[in-house]
């Protein structure tokens, strides 16, 4: 277990600043803004930070640590983590740089500091990283600049372990202020040099307060145990994998000293063991804001499209057929229900286009009542709902479609397309809805595949 990462009684911050454009602030005063513990600064430069004793080296602390955030040159790790050892520290975050993707000297540095702490029985998370967050008891642990997060930090259900640094703070950012959905917990582990995704998955995976796990990673450190965790849990899994291509791999270990294998093999691999594979750091967050959402699922059957406009639905249709998602064969009984709506001259088909009914009846009646049809057609597994954006729809609606999937157990996905100001503010209902919905058609197709995936993956004991 990681508890004294995660659950630490006391930490002592190794290169505390109270210049307010240094890194070494924004650690201290993250740290002050939410831990209840006790906190000890380490700078030999000052008396006291943030009206806080300061000590100049950790060996002047009172009493013993828990765990230690290092940021200062990376020349000092291998004494400090003897220092930390004298204190009984059992966790060190090093998020300065310079070491592994340094060349030579820094990977002797490393080296070393992972010597000392092995003999101390200490586990290393990072280096050049920015540590972690923990969003449901506001537990910052980084140098990320500390005027980002009062306004946009929300607890929730989701999982980040991301091996870039500054990329784990997009993802967080990106994920907190595009839709309703809430963290958990965010890692980023840098360069591996103990700590490791493994780590931190099979740790999230008994975590009761994580019930989605997202990962950007540029290798993988234990690929058979990685997806040996996978495959035994019920939690989606989402992966976005870096160093792809051969450029990519190149670019990887300049900055975070990753080596990565044969993706073709690991792309495989994943989808064996149950992951989620996706493609761009919005289609990550995106998809775990849809998993976050809790939509519950059965498999077996085909997806519904219900749309305003016949070109959408054909549109929709072949985006599903890319990547093998089924379009429901409605019955006769659901199509038959439904035309009753159309005027006699035109008769309803599937993607059910409803424009010609929407013009006689207006678009709430028709599309409750398209959707109480289609939801009831055995068939029918997942729906995938277009809307054209207008304020006239009220959040009522929204909450009606969601208490409706609720009950069949039958998830939707909303296109939302539309003058941007009134898309945004229908996005925002659906989403208070507990409905995931989206701007981009093929990001509605990718997210249900996703959900479709998971929900028909079979953990093993």
């Amino acid at each position: 277990m990681l508890d004294y990462f995660f659950n630490p009684k006391s930490v002592a911050i190794i290169g505390a600043s109270s210049n307010t454009n240094k890194g070494g602030y924004h650690i201290i005063k993250n740290v002050t803004s939410g831990f209840p513990g006790k906190i000890y600064p380490v700078n030999k430069s000052y008396k006291e930070i943030l009206g806080l004793p300061c000590y100049p080296d950790v060996a002047s602390i009172p009493g013993n640590i828990d765990l230690a955030i290092y940021f200062i040159p990376s020349k000092e790790l291998p004494h400090s983590v003897n220092e930390c050892a004298k204190k009984g520290t059992k966790g060190i975050i090093i998020e300065s740089g310079g070491f592994n993707e340094a060349g030579a000297e820094g990977a002797k540095i490393q080296k070393r500091a992972l010597e000392n702490a092995a003999k101390a029985g200490i586990r290393l998370w990072g280096p050049n990283c920015m540590g972690f967050i923990d969003a449901n008891r506001t537990y910052v642990f980084s140098f990320i600049n500390s005027l980002v997060w009062p306004d946009v930090l929300k607890g929730g259900n989701v999982g980040l372990i991301v091996q870039s640094g500054m990329l784990s703070a997009g993802f967080l950012l990106h994920a907190l202020q595009e839709g309703v959905m809430g963290v958990s917990k965010a890692c980023s582990i840098g360069n591996k040099c103990d700590i490791d995704e493994n780590d931190l998955l099979e740790y999230m995976i008994k975590d009761k307060d994580t019930e989605i796990i997202a990962c950007y990673l540029e290798s993988l450190v234990n690929g058979r145990k990685f997806l040996n965790l996978a495959k035994k849990t019920k939690k989606p899994i989402i992966v976005l994998m870096g160093g792809r291509s051969a450029q990519g791999a190149k670019a990887a270990q300049s900055h975070t000293a990753s080596l990565s294998g044969n993706y073709t093999i690991a792309s495989a691999a994943f989808k064996q063991a149950g992951i989620i594979e996706v493609f761009d750091p919005a289609e990550l967050t995106d998809m775990a804001r849809a998993f976050s959402k809790k939509m519950p699922c059965h498999t077996g059957k085909g997806t519904a499209v219900l749309t305003f406009s016949g070109g959408a639905g054909t549109i929709t249709t072949d985006l599903m057929d890319d990547c093998g998602l089924e379009l429901a064969k409605l019955s006769g009984n659901t199509l038959a229900s439904i035309a009753e709506l159309f005027p006699t001259w035109n008769k309803p088909d599937h993607p059910l286009d409803l424009w010609i009914a929407i013009e006689q009846h207006g678009f709430e009646k028709v599309f409750r009542r398209s959707l109480d049809a289609v939801i009831n057609d055995p068939a029918v597994d997942s729906m995938i709902f277009h809307a054209y954006a207008t304020p006239l729809i009220k959040q009522e609606f929204f909450n009606e479609l969601a208490d409706l999937i609720r009950r069949h157990e039958k998830p939707v996905v909303l296109w939302i397309e539309g003058r941007k100001d009134f898309a945004e503010y229908l996005r925002g209902q659906a989403e208070n809805a507990g409905l995931p919905a989206f701007r981009e058609m093929k990001r509605c197709v990718t997210v249900m595949n996703g959900i479709k995936q998971h929900f028909t993956k079979k953990p093993v004991k």
